[in-house]
Parts: C-alpha cells; sequence; structure tokens
C-alpha cells in the first residue's frame, strides 16, 4: 500500500468516524429534545389537571354561595346582598334637591354629564351609545334624608305605605303608583337626551338629576319597546296646570348681577353664555318648584315680609317671589353664602 492510499484510508476512517460522532450527537440531541418535550406535555398536562380542577371547585363553591343565599332569603330577605357599586357620578347644574325637575325632559335646557369610574367603565364601553338620541340612567337618591338609616340600621327602618302627591296637593297615594324619591330601595329611573359622547364622560339634557348622583347603569332608549302606544295613567298624573306658573320675568337687580356672577361660573359652566343661563332659570321656574308646605303657606308680596324664595342653580344662588296668582320675580342672583342653609328656604 502506498503512501497515498494510506493517507486517504486514514483520512476516510477520520470523516466515517466524524460522522458516526454527529449522528450520536444529533440523536442524543434529539432524545433529550424528546425527554424535554415528554416533560413539558406531562406538565402542562399537570396545569390544565389542576385548572379544571379549581374551576370545579369554583362552580361548586358559587353553587354553594347561591345555594346559602338562597336558604338565607327565604328566612330573612334583609340579608340578601347584591353585588353593586356606583360606576359614575353625575355633574348636573341643579346644585341641590330644591329646583331639580320632578320629572326628566321637563327642562331641556337642564343638564349634565356623566363622568364614568375609569376602573369600571373603559371608554370602549361607551362606542355606539352615541347612536342613540336618549338613554335610560339607574341612579340612587343618595341625598334621602332617611337613607342612612335605611342602609344602616334597616331593622329600623320601615316602608313608608303611602306617600304625599304634589299635583294633589298633597294627598296620598301608595308609594308604587308613585315615582317619590323614598322607596324602599332607593333607586330611581330616569331619561336623558344624549348631547355628546367624550371619552370617559356622556353630556346629558333634559335631566331631572342633582349633582353628585351615583349611577348605577345606562341603557339606551329604544322606543319600539320603551313606548308603549295606548298606555294609560290616572287624571291626576296628567294635571300639569296645578304645577305650572302664570309668568316668569326679571328684575333690573338681576341683570346687573348675572353679568358679575357670570364671569366666575363661565369656565366650567355647562353653559354657553349669561343669556342661555338665564333661559335655563326662566324653565326651571316655569313650574312650582316649592315644596307642599311652601305652597300652602300664606303669603303677601306688598310688604317687607314677603316671602324670598332660593334656587341653587350651578352654584349660584337664585332668589325669586311669587304672589297669589302664580307671577315669578327673579330679585337677583349671587353666590350663596351657606349652601346648606339656602337649600332649606
Amino acid at each position: 500500500m502506498s503512501y497515498t492510499t494510506a493517507a486517504l484510508a486514514f483520512t476516510l476512517t477520520l470523516v466515517s468516524v466524524s460522522a458516526t460522532v454527529s449522528l450520536y450527537r444529533w440523536r442524543r440531541r434529539g432524545e433529550d429534545l424528546e425527554h424535554r418535550i415528554n416533560e413539558l406535555e406531562k406538565s402542562l398536562g399537570s396545569v390544565s389537571e389542576k385548572s379544571a380542577s379549581e374551576r370545579r371547585g369554583r362552580v361548586k363553591a358559587q353553587q354553594a354561595l347561591r345555594e346559602a343565599l338562597a336558604q338565607s332569603e327565604s328566612h330573612d330577605s334583609h340579608s340578601t346582598i347584591y353585588p353593586m357599586r356606583p360606576i359614575g357620578t353625575i355633574q348636573s347644574c341643579f346644585s341641590t334637591r330644591n329646583g331639580t325637575p320632578r320629572q326628566p325632559l321637563l327642562v331641556s335646557l337642564a343638564r349634565a354629564s356623566l363622568v364614568f369610574d375609569p376602573a369600571l367603565v373603559p371608554p370602549a364601553s361607551l362606542e355606539g351609545l352615541g347612536e342613540y338620541s336618549h338613554c335610560w340612567i339607574i341612579y340612587v337618591f343618595h341625598l334621602n334624608t332617611d337613607i342612612e338609616k335605611l342602609w344602616r340600621k334597616p331593622s329600623q327602618s320601615k316602608l313608608k305605605a303611602k306617600v304625599r302627591v304634589p299635583r294633589l296637593n298633597g294627598e296620598r297615594k301608595g308609594v308604587f303608583a308613585t315615582r317619590s324619591p323614598h322607596r324602599p330601595c332607593p333607586i330611581g329611573l330616569t331619561v336623558a337626551k344624549v348631547e355628546e359622547i367624550q371619552k370617559d364622560k356622556v353630556l346629558l339634557s333634559g335631566v331631572d338629576l342633582v349633582d353628585g348622583t351615583p349611577v348605577l347603569d345606562i341603557k339606551p332608549y329604544l322606543p319600539y319597546s320603551d313606548s308603549i302606544q295606548g298606555a294609560s295613567v290616572p287624571n291626576w298624573v296628567q294635571e300639569d296646570c296645578l304645577l305650572a306658573v302664570a309668568s316668569v320675568s326679571f328684575s333690573d337687580v338681576f341683570s346687573s348681577s348675572i353679568t358679575s356672577c357670570w364671569k366666575l361660573i363661565e369656565k366650567k359652566s355647562l353653559y354657553g353664555s349669561a343669556d342661555e343661563f338665564k333661559s335655563l332659570i326662566s324653565q326651571v321656574l316655569s313650574w312650582d318648584i316649592r315644596s307642599m308646605s311652601q305652597r300652602n303657606k300664606p303669603h303677601d308680596t306688598s310688604g317687607a315680609d314677603s316671602t324670598v324664595y332660593h334656587l341653587i342653580l350651578e352654584g349660584l344662588d337664585v332668589s325669586y317671589m311669587i304672589d297669589n296668582e302664580s307671577n315669578i320675580l327673579v330679585q337677583d342672583v349671587s353666590l350663596p353664602n351657606n349652601l346648606e342653609d339656602v337649600a332649606e328656604t
């Protein structure tokens, strides 16, 4: 065998050994990879089984909770609690309950902004709402005088079966035949016009909601199902003339005062001008907003002891008088000294 032949044979032997080693390594790597895959599959199976087991446990726990609630409800209806909390808050032109319309859409210039809690209501939730003209608003009567006792001391709170109705001059009707805010569950339902959808808020008009009202939910108004043709109501519900006033006029003092006050609220106001704000006052006062006791109290506008009433709109104190013929004279507008004291007058 020549030197060349021996060298070639040696080279072939090295190549063969190298190929064998490489093949072994690739095979070993394949076996390691397959083993790793098997381990991962087993781990995934274990995790999936654990997840399924946890889900079965949650389902059983939920079923047990519902059964416990049902049993508890059968023994004590007051112990059942449902997970509800406000999704937003109303920023309204009505600073106090006094003057807030008794029904929606009566005051078309009554505006509000429903500001949502971003932690509960992402902006995408509002997509499409702007295609509707109106929406339903479900809210809490948070300023009820008896709400603390109703929620914190339910055993001491009794249902008022009958309430006084303004349109019946104080005659009583069953609470569920009225829209009184004083109810077993202080939840309100109203409808409002959708003016504009912004990132985290909805601009509304025609509202009968006081500033700070907590909102539980909103739903689009559907005319084909929400408006019932031929629906009937009692005659006393249709007696609008009992609450309508004869006229609303403004004093010279008011005209000068509104110019000064408007400069203080212009930037944060829901209205574009002082004249528009003045129109709001006219619309609100076109209905007698006084309480039953105030309306039934004799008064005489000719003397120094004439009763002056107050209406708080957008934080401004609007003072006015009303005569025996239901003619209203708006006297002045100013910043209130004490909002709580003014609200009671």
